[in-house]
C-alpha cells in the first residue's frame, strides 16, 4: 500500500475541556498518513487519478474549525471517519492531532492523540424462515446500505434450504453480504442487532424460526474469541446454507484458522 504524508498541519480551532478553550481557541498541529494506491496517478500523471493532499488539508482544516469537540480523542475519531468518507481512494488513514498549548500548568512541548482508522472487509449470513423471507433480506441488504459506515455492498442469491439444529421449522431463504465497513466488530455486531430487531426478531429457541438472522462470517483476517462474539463465525465450516451463497462471492478467501478457502470448505461439506 502506498503512502501520502502531511505533517503538521497547523489548525487554529475551539476543542478542549475548559471554557477559556471553547471561547478562544488554540492552535493544533495535525499529522496524516494516507493509505492509498498512488501507481495509476504515477503512471498517467493525472492529478485526478490521486487524493488531492491539498484538498485533504484544506478539508482538515475547515473540519477542525467547524466543529467543537471536548476532547482531541473526540475530534481525532470523528477527523478520520469523515476523512475515509470524504475521499474514496483512501483505505486507511494514520491521524495524529497535537496540542501544544494543554492547558496542565507545567512546561511540555505538545500532548497528542494517534489513531489508526480504516475499511475493512466484512461477509455476513443473512437469513429468513418467517413471514415475508425475500422482504426481510432485501430489508437487512437495504439496511446495510443505508448506514453511511458501508459501502461497496454486494449480494449473493437467496438460496432455499432447510432448517439447520434440528428444530422443526419452516424452510430458510438464506444469502450472503459483502461489504466494507468503518465499524469495529463489536459495533457492527449492535448494528445487526438493531436490523434485526425492527425486523422483529425474537431469541426465544436456540436454532428456532426467526424473522432475520444476521451473522459476522469474516472481519478482514480477523480471530477473535469473546461472550458475545466469534470471528470467524464458530461452526460455519459445517453449514452448506452459509457456504453456498458466500461461494459466490468469495470462493478463494482463506478461513484464518482452518487454512481452507471457502470453496474447499463448501466442496467438504457436500461430500459428508
Amino acid at each position: 500500500m502506498d503512502i501520502i504524508k502531511i505533517q503538521n498541519l497547523e489548525v487554529f480551532a475551539k476543542h478542549g475541556v475548559f471554557e477559556e478553550e471553547t471561547a478562544l481557541g488554540q492552535k493544533f498541529l495535525l499529522n496524516v498518513t494516507l493509505y492509498t494506491n498512488t501507481r495509476h496517478a504515477g503512471k498517467t500523471d493525472n492529478l485526478m487519478e490521486s487524493t488531492n493532499y491539498g484538498e485533504v488539508c484544506h478539508f482538515m482544516t475547515n473540519y477542525m474549525k467547524e466543529n467543537t469537540c471536548q476532547l482531541i480523542e473526540a475530534a481525532a475519531e470523528q477527523l478520520a471517519e469523515v476523512l475515509l468518507l470524504q475521499f474514496p481512494l483512501v483505505h486507511k488513514v494514520d491521524l495524529e492531532i497535537k496540542k501544544p498549548w494543554a492547558p496542565i500548568g507545567l512546561p511540555l512541548e505538545y500532548v497528542s492523540v494517534q489513531i489508526q482508522r480504516g475499511w475493512h472487509q466484512v461477509y455476513l449470513s443473512i437469513g429468513s424462515n418467517m413471514g415475508d423471507k425475500k422482504a426481510q433480506l432485501d430489508f437487512a441488504v437495504a439496511s446495510l446500505k443505508d448506514m453511511a459506515q458501508n459501502k461497496d455492498i454486494i449480494v449473493s442469491d437467496y438460496i432455499q434450504t432447510e432448517p439447520y439444529g434440528g428444530v422443526e421449522q419452516d424452510v430458510f431463504l438464506n444469502g450472503a453480504v459483502a461489504l466494507k465497513t468503518l465499524l469495529a466488530p463489536e459495533e457492527l455486531l449492535d448494528a445487526l442487532h438493531e436490523i434485526e430487531a425492527k425486523a422483529g426478531r425474537e431469541r426465544l429457541i436456540h436454532w428456532g424460526p426467526r424473522t432475520l438472522d444476521l451473522d459476522i462470517l469474516f472481519y478482514d483476517d480477523l480471530v477473535m474469541d469473546r461472550d458475545n462474539l466469534i470471528i470467524p463465525h464458530i461452526d460455519m465450516h459445517n453449514r452448506t446454507f452459509v457456504l453456498e451463497p458466500l461461494a459466490q462471492l468469495c470462493p478463494g478467501k482463506v478461513h484464518p484458522i482452518l487454512r481452507q478457502t471457502v470453496k474447499q470448505m463448501l466442496d467438504g461439506v457436500k461430500h459428508v
